[in-house]
């Protein structure tokens, strides 16, 4: 979280927090540059099994997590609400898109500085961004990765996140074959419970 402060508090801040005002602005950058975005995707869980799919998003707010056969997770965003559905035991979950740890991704008039940080990163190569809102911490934090990619837009390529909740459990995304800006089916992100008679998801 950063807010514009005034010059005297700036210049007394530490090196490390006034150089990382570059990449966040390359981030947003990014963000604003992308309307669509395909992917495949290998999710691990906090006890090591990882489990694959493919990723759909369309900004503002749409995004579906198709999940390999024999998975019976569905999570689909329909660019106000998130809702992940458990087929095994026909329960839905519903919230807001704002209130989902994606949310920086999926909004990109988001303003970064207010929930974001850049942290160090392993390869100088790669961006991550720590985002958490610090008015629901218990939406817990997730860290977003890029990596520099003069042929990705605005130079970064999302390559995956990890979200750490409020008891403590982390999960990670890793992602491969992404396509930007290309068409993607408006279908994709409409949601019918399936636990309606007649009714698909």
């Amino acid at each position: 979280m950063f807010r514009p402060a005034l010059i005297a508090v700036a210049l007394l801040a530490p090196a490390p927090v006034l150089a990382q005002a570059a990449p966040l602005a390359l981030v947003s950058q990014h963000l604003k540059a992308v309307t669509t975005m395909t992917a495949s995707f290998v999710q691990t869980d906090r006890m090591g099994k990882a489990v694959s799919g493919t990723l759909s998003m369309k900004r503002p707010g749409k995004i579906r997590f198709q999940y390999q056969k024999g998975v019976p997770l569905t999570i689909v965003g329909d660019g106000k609400a998130l809702t992940v559905y458990d087929s095994s035991v026909r329960q839905e979950s519903r919230w807001p898109i704002g209130n989902s740890p994606l949310s920086v991704l999926l909004d990109p008039s988001k303003d970064l500085s207010r929930v974001a940080k850049v942290v160090p990163a392993p390869d100088p190569r790669m961006i991550l961004v720590e985002a958490r809102d610090p008015k629901h911490p218990e939406f817990g934090t997730t860290t977003i990765a890029f990596t520099r990619n003069p042929a990705a837009p605005a130079g970064l390529m999302l390559a995956g996140w990890s979200t750490l909740d409020a008891q403590g459990n982390r999960s990670a995304v890793r992602l491969t074959n992404q396509k930007f800006n290309g068409p993607v089916d408006d279908r994709l992100f409409r949601w019918i419970s399936p636990r309606r008679p007649g009714a698909r998801g």
